[in-house]
């Protein structure tokens, strides 16, 4: 049996969702691997030629303030939840006065890119670390297609027996409801399934 070097559930809650694409910031990788993030951007910068637009980008003014007040109100809803101060990656931008400056903007990293590091970086840590990265990356597809398939089953049940039975429709709403509880609404950026659940009505019979 394997272990990790790092437990890909770790990996997978630092995973973000920018432009369209899910990446990982500097910072984030900077702690991952062990290095410090002026390290990790000075080695990319020796070798920008690996990375392309698409591997690799570095975040607006307004991403970054974006980004800053989210890590904020999670950091602060830790706290609250747990009663005393967090320890989590979030730390670093909101409790640095170099991250908290408005010329520092964070580098993304697109999954490509973050697979070109390990050969940037030239580490045994670097090569145990990426390999936990991209199974996080994997999961998350996977996780993406399961609510996916889910959603279309759910959504073909409910054609086949809805219109043909009241109670079977209230349950299969019930059980929709269970599954997706409701949240208060907020501005997400970090990775989340943009599915929309489907409806279920009680039809009457005719």
């Amino acid at each position: 049996m394997t272990h990790e070097i790092i437990p890909v559930e770790q990996v997978a809650r630092r995973i973000l969702y920018f432009r369209g694409e899910k990446v990982l910031l500097d910072f984030d990788l900077a702690v991952l691997y062990g290095v410090g993030v002026k390290v990790l951007n000075q080695a990319v910068k020796r070798n920008r030629e690996r990375f392309p637009d698409d591997f690799m980008f570095q975040l607006t003014g307004e991403e970054t303030q974006l980004l800053r007040s989210q890590l904020l109100k999670s950091s602060n809803r830790q706290v609250a939840e747990n009663g005393g101060p967090g320890t989590n990656w979030s730390q670093i931008v909101t409790s640095s006065q170099k991250y908290r400056g408005t010329k520092y903007r964070p580098y993304a990293f697109t999954e490509e890119g973050v697979a070109m590091l390990s050969s940037v970086l030239k580490s045994k840590r670097a090569l145990k670390v990426n390999i936990a990265i991209m199974r996080a990356f994997v999961k998350l597809r996977q996780t993406l297609d399961a609510n996916r398939q889910l959603a279309q089953k759910f959504s073909e049940l409910e054609e086949r027996v809805g219109k043909h039975d009241d109670e079977i429709a209230a349950i299969l709403e019930a059980i929709r409801q269970l599954m997706t509880p409701p949240e208060r609404p907020r501005r997400e950026i970090g990775f989340h399934v943009r599915e929309k659940a489907p409806v279920y009505r009680a039809r009457k019979r005719a």
